[in-house]
């Protein structure tokens, strides 16, 4: 008798949809999103960026608008500040590790280093890109910490083995990630 009663809660326990057990439910590990306008040094809307931490990393999901054809150079920036018109106050690339800038330096890469993002004739571009390794707010390599931390866009591409910035060219668009409160 013993035997079957035990059997009933294996089964009960296997056939519970996920995140429950005989009745508990289990609490999902806390998920993080956010996202913010990219803006021109005066101010104009340039776009928007989603990041969401995920498992392996975190994603940077962005769309911009009314940017001349071309690549251009996006970065995750130390500080959450986007005082225009040059965007110097968001500081250097986020780069926890002191590593050297770029995926094709053997020194390099920097968390705040990312794929370039390519807009076409109509002036839109996007990308879609998961930054392995990159916490949001949990971990020693958190991005958002008191100060935050800034998506910035440049006026090139970046070259990805140039330290310190891949010479990508000025500031030309920038959004603030802070924590929520």
């Amino acid at each position: 008798m013993r035997h079957a009663a035990i059997l009933v809660a294996v089964a009960l326990c296997a056939c519970a949809p996920r995140g429950e057990s005989l009745g508990r439910t289990v609490a999902a590990p806390p998920s993080m999103m956010m996202t913010v306008q990219l803006l021109g040094a005066s101010g104009e809307l340039r776009g928007t960026a989603t990041l969401e931490q995920e498992t392996a990393g975190t994603r940077i999901a962005a769309v911009v608008q009314g940017l001349p054809p071309g690549a251009y150079a996006i970065h995750f920036h130390a500080i959450g500040r986007c005082d225009g018109p040059d965007f110097m106050t968001a500081g250097g690339h986020f780069n926890p590790e002191m590593k050297q800038h770029g995926r094709d330096n053997p020194l390099g890469s920097h968390l705040g280093d990312l794929p370039n993002l390519t807009v076409g004739g109509d002036g839109r571009g996007r990308i879609d890109h998961v930054q392995a390794g990159l916490r949001l707010r949990d971990g020693a390599l958190a991005l958002l910490d008191a100060d935050g931390a800034a998506v910035m866009i440049h006026a090139g591409p970046d070259d990805y083995k140039t330290d310190p910035a891949g010479n990508a060219g000025a500031r030309i668009a920038c959004g603030v990630l802070q924590l929520p409160k």
